[in-house]
């Protein structure tokens, strides 16, 4: 994806009272990232003040948001002994990802609402190889919570042995591992040789080659979007039929299956709700890359949009944790008042009656 900025100089007969002198430092340098070098400096895309202003109060307003969220989603799985379950590790997992990227990404992206760099071709990328592991982990780890609810699903009695805690672990880990290795690498080119697609001073472009865009396109869209969406639809046939196997048998419960069918609407409200998660994430991210293919013919607009829409992706899902999970709203309600302070608070019943 080339991202390009250019601005048109103004028009000289719309200026009449201003002198000479101050009409040429306008041409010359006041639209320029770095004035001082008139000859290779890149343009600045300038805007309205109070649009600038707002767009900057609203960015800076979603950055803050998602990392408090994450963070307190963070913190709730982390501390509360109860919530030490496989699917909540791959939240956990998750929420790592999305607070990294209200960390690094969303105030870098802020940073440069000007279209000006003004950290160096290094650290340029260094950025773009960042916000490719965080967005490979995130599908990732989106991957994996479809394969648990998968399992928890359509075969529930070998759940608790499949899925493991042990085992989850390990997943994550490699999860990340592999990220960090399979960007590193088809980015290889590119971190050693930084800037060398910039046309100016002052611009940060990310300049991607055929045949590593297209495994990049597979690796870390199509093949895991096909499995997340064929794992899901397989899940939500299941769920269906064991709910309506659940209602036409209700009458004649008993008390061992009582907690039995609890726990299987337990299940199931866990699929759905992971599953609007997934439904989100898959919003937020097939515009991102349905403009990274169009490559350099993409406008700087839809560009944009597109980063800002995969990345609020990260401040949505711990609302929707707050929305459906009750753990997560009581918990958030205990760290508010300081109880995690307590001793043995990390003993606290978080489930609750709500299971």
């Amino acid at each position: 994806m080339i991202e390009s900025f250019v601005r048109k100089l103004p028009d000289l007969s719309s200026f009449s009272s201003p002198p000479l002198s101050l009409m040429m430092e306008t041409l010359e340098g006041g639209e320029l990232c770095f004035p001082q070098l008139l000859n290779t400096s890149c343009r600045k895309q300038m805007r309205p003040h109070s649009e600038a202003m707002f767009l900057y109060i609203l960015l800076s307003s979603i950055s803050l948001l998602t990392v408090a969220l994450n963070l307190l989603v963070i913190i709730s799985i982390s501390h509360y002994r109860q919530l030490h379950t496989p699917t909540n590790l791959l939240l956990l997992s998750l929420a790592v990802s999305d607070l990294l990227v209200g960390l690094l990404l969303m105030p870098v992206k802020i940073f440069r609402i000007d279209s000006c760099w003004f950290l160096g071709d290094f650290m340029c990328a260094l950025y773009y190889v960042v916000e490719f592991i965080i967005t490979s982990a995130s599908v990732g780890n989106m991957v994996l919570i479809s394969v648990d609810r998968y399992v928890a699903i359509c075969d529930p009695l070998r759940y608790p042995t499949k899925i493991t805690q042990t085992r989850v672990k390990i997943c994550v880990c490699l999860c990340w591992v592999c990220s960090v290795f399979y960007n590193s690498l088809i980015l290889k080119d590119y971190l050693t040789q930084p800037g060398r697609y910039n046309s100016c001073y002052g611009e940060c472009v990310f300049v991607i080659n055929h045949i590593a865009g297209a495994a990049d396109l597979v690796v870390t869209f199509t093949a895991p979007i096909t499995v997340i969406i064929v794992l899901y639809m397989r899940v939500f046939v299941v769920a269906v039929s064991q709910a309506r196997a659940m209602r036409s048998h209700i009458v004649a419960v008993t008390l061992q299956r009582s907690v039995t069918v609890t726990a299987k609407k337990s299940e199931m409200k866990a699929a759905r709700t992971l599953g609007i998660a997934v439904v989100v994430f898959l919003i937020c991210f097939c515009p991102y890359y349905c403009v990274s293919l169009a490559g350099q013919d993409t406008e700087i607009i839809g560009s944009n949009f597109a980063d800002w829409l995969l990345y609020s992706n990260s401040c949505l899902n711990p609302v929707i944790y707050a929305f459906f999970y009750p753990w997560f709203r009581k918990s958030i309600n205990l760290i508010v008042r300081l109880q995690i302070l307590q001793p043995n608070s990390c003993e606290a019943n978080i489930m609750g009656p709500f299971l």
